[in-house]
């Protein structure tokens, strides 16, 4: 179902959304039958209550959904949703309660509440639906919706359905739906194409790998994300244990985050020329799988020495971003499934991301608590430098004492973006662990709200 607005002119019931603290005196204002209704039912205005009020001949007049404390409210992002979720089907009209970013988090809530993952079962849900308040922008919430569906749609199908060359079919969707040009470099073209990692990465699957480049727009700042298409990991000849490698069908989850973030971005109609790159490889194991110890030449020419085959994402991101920093974009943004480091320093609902833009790292921190898409800045910190340097080659890609893992990679990451003066990095999850409001258990994305609300005014737009 696409995650949009009610036809405004439809008929709609009203949803009166109330906070514990408001509740007392909103409740003193209604109807006594209202009052003695909410009585009877105990609601009480805790975050995700409904109530239903019934009209006078046993139908349904309308509804009453809480938010909460002030505390509930800090705690837990889009209750509203959590309501959606309890309410019969129909479209509903809010009524007094919200404003300014709270209204608009509520409706971005609603629409999200009724995302389903319908590839391989259909289950037929209440059309729950409600109309757009007035004073929002009702076409950009929607987008921002449609690109998350995008992103969870592709990060919740599995790798039998996912791999590269599903991978490339969803670019190519994306890119027909909003007259964008796809290119794509596969299997040996990539070595012709000094694309020596990512074919060495995907070149013991069963689908080759191979670059996916997605171009939209003709004027404007040159934007460039580049995203993690690792569709699934197995983590190669050092392979993972089966709990490690159960989950690694969103190892592309950075891949799929961009294609969201495209999606709202192009939907939207920005002024910019905005170009996606994507490596789209599968970390199998055969005979012709890469090796621990085997030293190999990246796209810039500095020389990597393999000690784990399972740290591959920053390969085959190293000569996409070489790739994308020989044009020299305006801002350039990676975003990647790349280690459990971030996972234990933030757990799986805060990324962190890198950037030495002090600018852009502000803009984006204000952003992610304005549309509560939570994020955290690390530091790309000078002093970690020779634990990325082997001496044997130029840099290590999985170096020893398991310390500071999400900055070391970061750094890596770093060492091939030379000319790109703003350039972030995102290491994210992609995963949402258990149902939350909005959010049901499955794949996730992350950061792309707060990018879609800080990149315009960093590109100037």
């Amino acid at each position: 179902m696409p995650l949009t607005f009610a036809d405004p002119a439809a008929p709609a019931l009203p949803l009166h959304v109330v906070t514990r603290e408001a509740l007392d005196d909103w409740r003193a204002a209604q109807s006594p039958r209202v009052r003695n209704w909410l009585a009877a039912t105990e609601f009480r205005a805790r975050a995700g209550d409904v109530a239903l009020l019934p009209d006078g001949e046993g139908g349904l007049a309308g509804a009453v959904a809480g938010l909460g404390d002030a505390a509930a409210r800090r705690r837990e992002r889009f209750i509203l949703a959590r309501a959606a979720a309890a309410l019969p089907g129909g479209s509903y009209r809010l009524e007094e309660g919200l404003s300014g970013g709270a209204l608009e988090e509520a409706a971005l809530g609603f629409l999200l509440a009724g995302y389903r993952f319908e590839r391989y079962r259909a289950r037929p849900a209440p059309q729950v639906r409600l109309v757009a308040p007035e004073g929002i922008d009702a076409a950009r919430l929607e987008a921002i919706a449609a690109g998350e569906a995008l992103t969870r749609d592709l990060i919740n199908t599995p790798a039998s359905d996912m791999g590269p060359e599903g991978l490339e079919a969803a670019f190519t969707a994306l890119a027909g739906d909003f007259g964008a040009e796809v290119s794509v470099t596969r299997g040996d073209a990539l070595r012709d194409g000094n694309l020596p990692l990512i074919h060495t990465v995907g070149r013991a699957a069963a689908e080759v790998p191979r670059l996916i480049d997605m171009r939209w727009g003709e004027a404007g700042p040159r934007l460039t994300l580049v995203g993690k298409g690792v569709c699934f990991d197995t983590g190669g000849l050092n392979i993972k244990p089966a709990a490690s490698m159960g989950l690694m069908k969103k190892d592309m989850g950075g891949a799929a985050t961009v294609a969201g973030l495209a999606r709202m971005i192009m939907e939207q109609g920005w002024k910019a020329r905005l170009r996606v790159l994507v490596p789209a490889v599968e970390n199998a194991i055969s005979a012709g799988a890469f090796r621990p110890q085997d030293i190999l030449t990246a796209r810039s020419g500095l020389t990597v020495e393999i000690n784990n085959t399972d740290a591959e994402g920053r390969l085959v991101l190293a000569d996409a971003l070489a790739l994308a920093d020989e044009e020299r974009p305006d801002c350039l943004v990676s975003m990647a499934t790349l280690t459990g480091a971030a996972r234990v320093a933030l757990g799986g609902e805060i990324p962190p991301f890198y950037t030495g833009d002090d600018a852009l790292a502000a803009a984006l921190a204000e952003a992610a608590e304005t549309v509560r898409d939570p994020l955290w800045r690390m530091p790309l910190w000078p002093g970690y430098e020779s634990v990325i340097e082997p001496g044997i080659a130029d840099l290590d890609n999985a170096p020893s004492g398991g310390m500071a893992g999400s900055i070391t990679a970061a750094l890596f990451l770093n060492r091939f973006v030379a000319h790109t003066a703003r350039f972030a990095h995102f290491d994210i999850y992609g995963w949402q662990q258990r149902d939350a409001p909005g959010r049901p258990k499955g794949g996730l994305g992350q950061g792309a709200r707060a990018l879609f609300s800080a990149l315009p005014g960093q590109l100037g737009l």
